[in-house]
């Protein structure tokens, strides 16, 4: 079941809608469920509302999967350059963006310290740490590995697909640096070999380019603090809601079956 409300944003001081599934038998049950937090909530669950007309299909996933929990996508802003700025939690100087004054720590914050509280009184939900995941692709990659550093208090599982990481590197190497992430957390990471220059003749050769190199340090630097990751290069995957649909199954069986 899928319900659309919106939230005010505190940040932006203005409202947000959120994209909330509820498992099938919720209305007719007293279960509890573990949550999993979205970033471009409307591009999860129907191709009406995603920006390039293709969602990920979760609820065919969802109806189909094992595992019965809670979706909760929150949808970012829409005018101008208000995703880039909310879903960045870093300031630089960049060629592709200029100067850049991400807003993507107030998110956070209003991620952990409103909108989680809210789903937890409104909803029956699992509220602990270890119930509780979040995960995103391209820039809502990029918050989902933030959110594994800095937010381990709250989520203890983190899906981080096609993640905008390459002109972030040094601010995300200070802060997993700087991390005391649980021997819990569990964090996957992936890239398309689209999105890296193409597929090569050898699959070896697609863990040499620098998405691979980024999301391979990114990996080590997790592991040494004791989380547990998966690395996956998508062979013939873009940077599109269509690839990440296929990642889907792989991802959430990781974070949440240990698969």
């Amino acid at each position: 079941m899928l319900i659309k409300r919106d939230m005010l944003f505190t940040p932006a001081g203005k409202n947000r809608p959120l994209h909330i599934w509820l498992p099938d038998g919720y209305d007719s049950s007293a279960e509890r469920y573990p949550v999993m937090y979205f970033f471009d909530g409307h591009n999860l669950f129907l191709n009406a509302d995603a920006t390039y007309g293709k969602s990920w299909g979760l609820p065919e996933f969802l109806q189909s999967w094992e595992k019965q929990i809670i979706v909760v996508g929150i949808e970012c802003g829409h005018e101008g350059n208000e995703r880039l700025g909310e879903y960045c939690p870093y300031s630089l100087r960049t060629k592709l963006w200029g100067d850049l004054h991400g807003t993507g720590g107030q998110t956070m914050d209003f991620l952990a310290g409103e909108l989680k509280p809210m789903i937890d009184r409104e909803y029956r939900t699992y509220p602990s740490r270890e119930a509780t995941a979040i995960g995103g692709s391209s820039m809502g990659g990029l918050m989902s590995l933030y959110a594994a550093a800095k937010y381990d208090r709250v989520y203890s599982k983190a899906a981080c697909v096609s993640s905008a990481i390459s002109p972030f590197m040094p601010s995300l190497r200070k802060d997993i640096g700087e991390s005391a992430i649980g021997p819990d957390m569990r964090v996957y990471l992936s890239w398309g070999t689209e999105e890296a220059g193409g597929m090569r003749p050898d699959p070896a050769e697609d863990y040499d380019t620098p998405a691979a190199k980024n999301n391979l340090e990114l990996a080590r630097m997790l592991e040494e603090k004791g989380a547990r990751t998966r690395v996956v290069c998508q062979r013939g995957g873009g940077h599109n809601e269509a690839s990440w649909e296929k990642l889907v199954p792989g991802f959430m069986d990781f974070l949440w079956l240990d698969r």
